[in-house]
């Protein structure tokens, strides 16, 4: 059975065990000007490292990006 999570609407295989290794995995490596959701539940900077992710999670990570 593949478990799969879902990372700003878009299906993904779970490859990280919680949301810093996810972070990482996209090049965030700090978290100013970043705001994490799980399952709609925001998730503080300092719970990254032990917040676990699992099968079936729904994660929105947002950035800050420029434009105009």
């Amino acid at each position: 059975m593949n478990a799969d999570i879902r990372v700003n609407g878009q299906p993904e295989p779970l490859s990280a065990a919680t949301v810093a290794e996810l972070l990482r995995s996209r090049g965030v490596t700090a978290p100013k000007g970043v705001a994490v959701a799980v399952n709609g539940e925001v998730v503080p900077s300092s719970r990254w490292e032990e917040h676990r992710l699992g099968a079936g999670d729904e994660i929105e990570i947002v950035r800050p990006f420029q434009g105009g």
